[in-house]
């Protein structure tokens, strides 16, 4: 269904965080979910340079794809930092980047509640939704996305959690949901390919 809905392909990265925050049909709580008639400002990935409209109408505008998005609560899909660098230094670049559209790094601190910094790059924030179009212009900053809760009536969002100004130690646990998609979807794929083959073998000998 994403594919029907986001026209450019996202990097494999980038799609697996939407199925994660996003899913289609039924949350791992057994919540359904459809798209709402309102749709928000994303990506600039697919507007053309020639384009005269103004910055706000010229991104590329996706459905949220689960109920219960509050539009105050945000995920910013950061491009991978170059190298390795350290831990601490990636939250930094987090914490500037906001910083840039807040006007303020201790601003930035307060608005920051969850990072992302091994599997994949992005922080939540929680800021009004005006401000994601200036987020999403910003260096480094690739898609911008309604944030949700992980199951329906709880308050934990995916991600290792920012409090008051710094990031908790790091546990693979904060990202268990994350693995498990992967670990679900490389599953899937393997008994594809053994189903294929099975397919072949079984023509062969007709």
């Amino acid at each position: 269904m994403l594919h029907t809905i986001i026209k450019k392909p996202l990097t494999l990265t980038a799609a697996a965080l939407l199925r994660r925050r996003h899913r289609p049909s039924t949350s791992p709580c057994g919540v359904s979910s459809s798209p709402p008639p309102n749709s928000l400002c994303f990506s600039t990935d697919s507007v053309p340079e020639n384009s005269s409209k103004t910055q706000q109408t010229e991104l590329t505008r996706l459905p949220s794809l689960l109920q219960g998005c509050d539009y105050e609560h945000w995920v910013v899909i950061m491009q991978p930092p170059r190298g390795y660098p350290p831990r601490d230094e990636i939250v930094d670049g987090y914490i500037k980047t906001l910083g840039m559209a807040l006007g303020s790094e201790e601003e930035a601190k307060k608005a920051i509640y969850s990072v992302s910094t091994k599997y994949y790059y992005a922080f939540g924030c929680k800021v009004t939704e005006d401000l994601t179009c200036k987020i999403k212009s910003l260096p480094d900053v690739r898609w911008v996305l309604p944030d949700s809760y992980l199951c329906y009536g709880e308050t934990n969002y995916a991600g290792e959690p920012f409090i008051d100004g710094k990031v908790v130690p790091y546990d693979d646990k904060y990202h268990k949901h994350w693995i498990q998609d992967q670990d679900n979807e490389s599953y899937a794929s393997i008994s594809h390919v053994k189903k294929n083959r099975r397919r072949r073998k079984k023509s062969s000998l007709d």
